[in-house]
């Protein structure tokens, strides 16, 4: 018995693996290819007028796989690496069928991120959105879910900050860079994808939310 939960334990963290990766190598292809590709970068963008108008609601997941530049995928795909195992493991330890709901997470996640400015922005041709931003957000928050006091690092502060704690500033933060505007950035999508995140583990099974509370208590 001992051999047998070992040997799949060894094919579970594989399949992880490269579940992780083959999402981060999707991306960071696609987005090379859209680098030098303006026809496709402009195919697969998000624009909430051309999804109202022409019907094309793959948008609202294919700008997930391109990148305003190297900087921001750098950035997603790195928060994205240091934070999936984790929230694959526990949406596998909670729930089961790991690599269903993390990729279930993962696209529900880049779907509903994308849906205020979809209502905002239907009449606006000039508005266009690209990255993974908030699947990765959703990603995040079902972390902080299921461990509240996670260490994240912000880039200028050297001590870690507990999850919980960051969560609240972050969603504070963009929903008051979010009001102010002004900057390219869609603060709506890490808003709606963080608190999907964090919801997700609890629409999935709803005493989940127990775990939450015991973990922030202890």
């Amino acid at each position: 018995m001992e051999l047998v939960l070992r040997y799949e334990n060894i094919i579970t963290d594989s399949q992880k693996m490269i579940l992780i990766y083959l999402i981060i190598g999707a991306t960071v292809y696609v987005s090379y290819q859209a680098f030098e590709d303006k026809r496709l970068f402009s195919k697969l963008l998000y624009n909430p007028y051309i999804v109202n108008k022409d019907k094309q609601y793959y948008r609202l997941l294919s700008h997930t796989l391109v990148h305003s530049d190297w900087g921001h995928l750098i950035f997603n795909m790195l928060t994205l690496y240091f934070f999936a195992e984790t929230s694959y493991n526990y949406l596998n330890s909670y729930i089961g069928k790991g690599a269903f709901f993390f990729m279930l997470l993962y696209v529900a996640g880049a779907a509903v991120a994308s849906l205020p400015s979809l209502f905002q922005h239907k009449n606006h041709s000039w508005y266009n959105a690209v990255g993974a931003s908030g699947a990765v957000s959703a990603v995040l928050f079902s972390t902080i879910f299921f461990d509240p006091w996670v260490g994240i690092m912000f880039f200028f502060i050297p001590v870690p900050i507990p999850g919980f704690v960051f969560g609240l500033i972050y969603l504070v933060a963009s929903s008051y860079m979010n009001k102010k505007g002004g900057d390219n950035v869609a603060h709506e999508a890490h808003i709606a994808g963080g608190i999907f995140g964090f919801l997700f583990p609890m629409l999935i099974k709803p005493e989940l939310y127990q775990v939450f509370l015991a973990q922030l208590l202890s």
